[in-house]
């Protein structure tokens, strides 16, 4: 796979005197990839996102997003292959309906009428909003909303979209559903998704997962293998999802498991096994 995004020694901070909120950051995210960044509140999460849309600059390393550095000439460029959907969806709404808010980013773009018009049925029945074309943004549920934004991305048809905490105000039903959402539509547009968290419950269909912690790079590997850093996970702010603890207490008592389960559904299936060697 081709890399589309790429960090190389990246430093940022908010002010020249300021504490740097990102040192020396190396990754690379490739072409259809999906990728989640975690960390504790403070850990550079949400400066990675701004970074990598073109909505802040390094002082020190370089960012090629797409083969393309980012600098003062390229920044928009950069920005038509990368769409956001941020934690408060209120934000990102400026149409007076569901459709006029689709169709927004699109007109930026220039989008020929008949097309803007197959996108928008195109992206909302992608979400399950097509119903709610003409309602206004105002009277949708929190769930509703965040899917119109997504929507609203998707409609521009970016290379890499970003989920800037992007749950974080729903409930856990509506998490589920949205991650379900997005997983889908990541495999149908073949796009690169990378969901920035806290929340270590999101990261499980990730493919890989960078953590973050204190503005440097703690780890980056597989999904399983982070979840299997309990301990110290939780030592540098970060809660382990139910079934990694249970997994890690049944080790306790002696009950070891052929492998770590990450879902409630491989948990059944271990102890399933266990179950007949006994």
């Amino acid at each position: 796979m081709e890399p589309i995004i790429e960090f190389d020694n990246v430093s940022f901070r908010y002010g020249e005197n300021a504490p740097w909120i990102l040192q020396n950051c190396s990754f690379t995210i490739h072409e259809n990839e999906a990728i989640a960044i975690i960390g504790h509140n403070g850990s550079g999460k949400s400066t990675i996102a701004k970074l990598m849309n073109g909505l802040l600059f390094p002082q020190e390393g370089e960012i090629w997003i797409n083969g393309k550095k980012l600098a003062e000439e390229s920044v928009w460029d950069i920005r038509k292959d990368v769409g956001m959907v941020f934690q408060n969806p209120d934000n990102q709404f400026v149409g007076a309906t569901v459709q006029d808010d689709v169709a927004f980013g699109m007109e930026n773009k220039g989008v020929p009428r008949e097309e803007m018009k197959q996108r928008i049925e195109t992206s909302l029945k992608a979400v399950q909003m097509t119903e709610y074309l003409l309602t206004e943004p105002h009277r949708l549920s929190g769930g509703q909303k965040q899917r119109v934004a997504i929507a609203g991305v998707i409609a521009i048809s970016p290379k890499v979209l970003i989920l800037d905490e992007a749950t974080v105000m729903l409930d856990p039903q509506g998490r589920t559903e949205i991650m379900e959402t997005i997983t889908q539509l990541q495999k149908q547009k073949n796009v690169t998704l990378i969901t920035i968290t806290h929340d270590l419950n999101e990261v499980i269909k990730s493919e890989r997962v960078i953590v973050l912690n204190q503005g440097k790079i703690w780890e980056i590997a597989t999904p399983r293998n982070i979840l299997n850093h309990g301990k110290e996970l939780q030592e540098i702010g970060l809660d382990i999802p139910f079934i990694s603890e249970l997994s890690h207490e049944l080790k306790m008592t002696g009950i070891n498991l052929k492998k770590d389960p990450l879902t409630a559904d491989e948990m059944l299936e271990e102890l399933w096994i266990l179950h007949s060697r006994t």
